[in-house]
């Protein structure tokens, strides 16, 4: 079942759109391989507000929020995670306002040694001012939150759904673009499948991504998000069975037509399937899991 990915969408960095009636975003400028076109900072309600993921701080999305917000009250800002393209604004637009930062605040479990960085890093300076955890309900003047705990991506991911559209911000859990990156040992693939099956039950009518446009068609495009991580199981469990071992021949197999500036993160991703797959009994190996270990079919 292929993923139904949006890629193409009309935006301009800096500007503020209106997308319900409750919901504007602003597009940081800091696109990438990860982040795709950057980091959509969502604004809620009208006067009195909350911020979701309000992004990285660089000087022109600094000055692009202060522009969007100028005739705003900002009354929460809250976090999906603690990833550099997400957090780091969170601080400093919480001091102007003066305001708290909302989020799990689960602190990452930082890679060992020799481990490849992914994605734009972990913002480790993150610390909110109020821990939530699954089913926090935050009310503002027009709308309510709740916080659901959806780890996979991070052990400390939240998605945040806004009840009065029946809208789920999904941050980096499910995006319209792209598959999500689950890297161990934060990452954790089991969890990850779990948060799928949660949110698919919800039966949201709109998912709003931090990374790139809306996804309208949910029930399917999250049913072909799950089938694909089943399906790339199934790959991996095929590879092995062909004598492949190792994770990087696992990925130049499997992803050969990905851009190349994505296998090291592909390869975690891997890994996260083994080790999911080794706590199933799908697979083995000797000693501890990681990136240069050797896997075979469980006999």
């Amino acid at each position: 079942m292929a993923i139904p990915f949006v890629r193409q969408f009309d935006f301009e960095y800096g500007r503020l759109d209106q997308l319900s009636p409750l919901v504007q975003r602003v597009i940081a400028d800091n696109p990438g391989p990860f982040t795709f076109t950057g980091t959509g900072v969502f604004i809620i309600g009208d006067k009195n507000v909350a911020v979701i993921d309000p992004g990285p701080t660089t000087p022109a999305h600094k000055a692009a929020l202060k522009d969007a917000l100028k005739d705003c009250k900002v009354t929460h800002i809250l976090v999906t995670h603690h990833h550099m393209d997400h957090s780091p604004m969170a601080r400093p637009l919480a001091e102007e306002h003066g305001c708290k930062v909302y989020g799990y605040g689960v602190q990452p479990v930082p890679p060992k040694g020799g481990d490849i960085r992914l994605e734009a890093g972990d913002d480790l300076s993150f610390k909110p001012d109020v821990d939530i955890r699954d089913g926090h309900i935050i009310e503002g003047d027009g709308w309510t939150i709740e916080a659901i705990h959806t780890p996979g991506h991070t052990s400390n991911h939240l998605c945040f759904a806004l009840k009065e559209e029946n809208t789920l911000f999904s941050g980096d859990h499910i995006m319209g673009w792209s598959t999500s990156v689950v890297s161990p040992p934060d990452g954790d693939m089991g969890d990850y499948l779990e948060s799928l099956e949660r949110v698919l039950a919800r039966d949201f009518d709109i998912v709003r991504p931090t990374h790139g446009t809306a996804i309208t068609n949910v029930r399917p495009f999250i049913e072909a998000y799950i089938a694909h991580r089943h399906t790339r199981e199934a790959q991996i469990l095929s590879a092995l069975e062909s004598g492949i071992t190792s994770i990087g021949d696992i990925v130049t197999k499997l992803y050969a037509d990905v851009d190349k500036r994505l296998h090291p993160a592909a390869a975690h991703s891997v890994l996260s399937h083994l080790i999911h797959m080794r706590k199933t009994g799908r697979v083995a190996a000797q000693g501890t899991d990681g990136l240069r270990q050797v896997y075979k079919i469980a006999s």
